[in-house]
């Protein structure tokens, strides 16, 4: 099992990372919650990884703290939740975020996550609520990429245009190719990021719990 990767952050994309680790590059699928905190490539950077093996595919998931890590862990064995399912609920709303949707029981929000339907949305709520006791007692550390004032730093993606590039990968989340657009259009000022456009119409479509 890999628990856990330090090294140097090669490249970075909404929804991968390649880290660079003793000579080997390891290529990492990320929610949308760790992209954001990741510092800029060619620094060093820590994910707390989950590595899943199927009969056809190896992956390697990474997450920016140890809650989100287990909280993804605790996910996958909800019935009829996978690990590309996992990423995408952490992806809109982080570990802390979650527990609170569960502990409300706020359906609402966790009906607008891509692949989360009613049914899934209470299979959760109903699983969850025991689980998220296992999580407990954890904290999440600070991260690169987040200030002393626990504000995120600009994460430039490069792309000629950063609307496209949220929109695209709005719609690799699952959300529908007009929804997306709809989003982005509903947040965008002029100069914006990638990173800023996402993580903005990603709050509008999933309020805080």
């Amino acid at each position: 099992m890999i628990g856990r990767i330090r090294g140097l952050l090669v490249e970075k994309t909404p929804g991968h990372a390649l880290v660079e680790c003793s000579g080997l590059g390891y290529e990492i699928d990320i929610p949308y919650t760790t992209f954001f905190h990741l510092p800029e490539t060619g620094q060093e950077v820590t994910l707390h990884t989950h590595f899943a093996v199927r009969e056809d595919a190896q992956s390697l998931f990474g997450f920016a703290s140890r809650l989100d890590r287990d909280l993804f862990r605790l996910l996958i064995k909800v019935n009829g939740v996978g690990p590309k399912l996992a990423v995408g609920i952490l992806s809109g709303l982080d570990a802390q975020q979650f527990i609170r949707c569960v502990e409300a029981r706020d359906v609402n929000s966790l009906v607008k996550l891509p692949g989360v339907g009613k049914k899934t949305a209470e299979r959760l709520l109903i699983e969850m609520t025991d689980r998220i006791g296992q999580l407990e007692g954890q904290f999440i550390p600070s991260v690169p990429g987040v200030t002393g004032s626990g504000e995120l730093q600009t994460v430039p993606v490069a792309n000629h245009d950063p609307r496209e590039e949220a929109e695209s990968a709005l719609i690799s989340l699952g959300y529908k190719p007009q929804e997306a657009a709809r989003a982005i259009a509903k947040v965008a000022e002029p100069d914006m990021t990638s990173e800023s456009l996402i993580r903005l119409a990603l709050r509008n479509m999933i309020p805080a719990g």
